[in-house]
């Protein structure tokens, strides 16, 4: 009914805004930060410089890029009632709620809460990068009432994740590949989460609200749980004891999905997966055990051939994350860890040219006008 250009069913195809942040070609398997292709950055590049390059639009020089390691590593301190909620909340409690509460609570003990410049941006995006890791790490020793341990600022961001999570320093491989998976996981464009917070920024909003709200469209189990699917499903068969192919065929016989293939955008290889398959392998050789990476190499062969889809960034980013010596439910939240580069990039670039994000929706109730019928003559 509506006089409007009517979009396809969840907004496919739709260009919402314009932004200088990410350039993604699907049909040719393109991912791109600010121009630089993700296979550079993922060889070349670190976390910490990606999202210099996300931030500030350009690569740092060596002087940049110290200045913005060392904010970012004094930045990893948390208020203490953070530290209280993580210790109240049930240990059964699902880490993304206890991120997204967590992160709700974080802007009252921010500084900047009220002003939303470039400038003060710039700073809860170091604050929020530095500080959604330790929530991530921290809560889940709690809640196997194992002993925390404080940031070390000497670290890399990827290094220093990893020591508080497991309580070790973690080896050079595992730093690197963990480096690498948080660079290709920073930003996809106007993907659910990073759209939700923009819709959000766009009203004037905090950035706090805008992440809190990126975090709970990612808790959604069709935009950041197909990794943990993945994992699941090489669990079960390992369990099972069946070979990886015969288990899937008949998950295909029986008409269920096998998630980690295929993607709204990607119509080739996602570019994340190539590097996500080859840290895989390498973690699990530096372990000694290539068993769950042998084992996916396997289903996505069987896969491809079969049905002609192609591995997407889950499929292989849960065997990399189990072998880091990652808990499935954390698969999401580390999702966050990364994201929130990209998410803060997007928040700074809708406040600093700013406009109401208010589409129309196509009307499909009663025609108008529909009468109003009297209560006594109601059926």
């Amino acid at each position: 009914m509506s006089t409007a250009a009517v979009a396809s069913k969840g907004l496919e195809g739709i260009v919402a805004t314009t932004s200088s942040i990410c350039w993604i070609d699907g049909e040719a398997g393109v991912l791109s930060y600010r121009g630089i292709d993700i296979h550079e950055l993922a060889q070349k590049s670190t976390f910490e410089e990606t999202c210099y390059l996300l931030w500030y639009g350009k690569l740092p020089t060596k002087f940049e890029l110290d200045a913005f390691k060392k904010e970012l590593a004094e930045s990893r301190q948390l208020p203490p009632q953070i530290i209280t909620l993580l210790r109240s909340v049930p240990k059964t409690a699902s880490p993304m709620e206890v991120l997204r509460t967590a992160v709700s609570l974080l802007s009252i003990y921010d500084a900047d809460e009220k002003d939303s410049s470039r400038e003060a941006n710039l700073r809860k995006a170091f604050r929020l990068t530095s500080r959604i890791p330790m929530i991530v790490a921290l809560f889940d020793r709690i809640r196997q009432e194992k002993l925390l341990f404080e940031a070390k600022k000497d670290l890399s961001h990827a290094a220093n994740f990893l020591y508080m999570l497991n309580g070790e320093l973690p080896s050079e491989t595992m730093t690197r590949a963990f480096d690498i998976a948080l660079i290709l996981h920073a930003d996809h464009e106007l993907n659910a989460s990073t759209f939700a917070a923009r819709v959000i920024a766009a009203t004037l909003s905090d950035m706090h609200s805008a992440i809190t709200g990126a975090i709970g469209a990612l808790k959604g189990p069709l935009h950041g749980g197909a990794n943990e699917a993945t994992m699941h499903l090489l669990y079960a068969i390992e369990d099972s004891g069946q070979d990886p192919v015969e288990y899937v065929k008949q998950m295909l016989a029986d008409k269920k999905k096998i998630m980690g293939f295929g993607h709204r955008v990607y119509h080739t290889e996602d570019p994340r997966a190539t590097h996500l398959r080859r840290m895989s392998e390498e973690l699990g050789r530096d372990a000694g055990n290539t068993y769950y990476f042998d084992m996916s190499r396997k289903i996505e062969e069987y896969i491809k051939a079969e049905k002609k889809l192609n591995a997407n960034v889950d499929f292989y980013s849960a065997s990399t994350y189990t072998t880091l010596g990652i808990a499935i439910d954390l698969f999401t939240p580390i999702f966050a860890v990364s994201r929130i580069s990209g998410w803060a990039a997007h928040v700074i670039e809708q406040h600093g040219d700013n406009r109401l994000i208010r589409p129309r929706a196509d009307y499909t109730g009663p025609t108008y006008p529909a009468p109003y019928v009297p209560i006594d003559q109601r059926k």
